[in-house]
């Protein structure tokens, strides 16, 4: 069996820790695993040191686009190819983030910074790495809560709510998710994006929304599967609701919101290299 490179984002606490552990058991796996703080991601390569993967780790912080860059130049130094990306960093629409508008070191609303603006440019940047790991795959970890992109204020000095915040940078994912799909070959790369589960037991939704709905292990359970089954070879442009094809939003599906967004996205990436 050929080595499995797996890069994976937001991977110190929560879905992305519970990830960690259940792909660090397969052997011929390579894990990079990338979180913010590096005492975090230190503590997390100690606790997976006995696994059969092999793990590496990168830090970054999300809010600022250089840093994604400088990720992405790391991963490449690692690895000469890139079977699975998933996208799993993000912030959510309350506590323990706040509620409150804030910016990204660019200058950005710092949600869709974080969730949508930074994995966009990391898969741009790791394309030539998961063209050479063919058949390669993008997982999303998105959500099922997607609020409509302002294009007139998409970075919503007027009207802000931390939940709206969180849903249109979701939404902006799994669109330019669909767009990236088409550009590329499923026989190669796929990309894909889902709702994990409803309000899992993670330090973001207890303190935030305070209670729980599914269990942690549905979400891993979900991700895995489009991150490693074999069924899936070559299903690309896909939103999965846990394990079930589902609709996004409209929006998601409307190609001149598409185009809207990929090019916003792309201008809003490359200012800073």
């Amino acid at each position: 069996m050929p080595e499995r490179i797996i890069v994976l984002t937001g991977a110190t606490d929560g879905l992305g820790r519970a990830l960690s552990r259940e792909l660090a058991r397969r052997p011929a796996t390579t894990l990079i695993l990338h979180g913010r703080d590096k005492a975090r991601l230190d503590e997390l390569a100690s606790a997976l040191s006995d696994a059969p993967a092999s793990v590496m780790t990168v830090s970054a912080d999300f809010s600022e686009l250089a840093q994604v860059h400088r990720l992405a130049d790391e991963v490449a130094q690692l690895a000469d190819r890139v079977s699975v990306l998933v996208n799993n960093a993000g912030l959510g629409g309350g506590e323990p983030d706040g509620t409150e508008r804030r910016l990204s070191a660019d200058g950005h609303e710092l949600r869709f910074a974080v969730n949508h603006l930074a994995p966009f440019a990391l898969t741009q940047r790791l394309l030539p790495l998961l063209d050479r790991g063919a058949p390669a795959r993008i997982v999303n970890v998105a959500s099922i809560g997607q609020s409509p992109i302002d294009f007139a204020d998409p970075s919503l000095e007027y009207g802000y709510c931390g939940m709206r915040a969180y849903g249109q940078s979701k939404l902006a994912m799994i669109t330019t998710g669909f767009v990236l799909a088409r550009q590329l070959d499923p026989h190669l790369i796929t990309v894909n994006s889902l709702h994990p589960a409803t309000y899992m037991p993670t330090k973001m939704v207890l303190q935030s929304v305070g209670h729980s709905i599914d269990s942690l292990e549905t979400g891993v359970a979900a991700t895995l599967r489009l991150i490693l089954d074999p069924e899936l070879d070559g299903v690309t442009g896909e939103f999965y609701d846990r394990t079930r094809a589902a609709q996004a939003h409209r929006d998601a599906y409307d190609p001149g919101i598409q185009q809207r967004l990929w090019d916003l996205s792309t201008r809003l990436t490359e200012q800073i290299r």
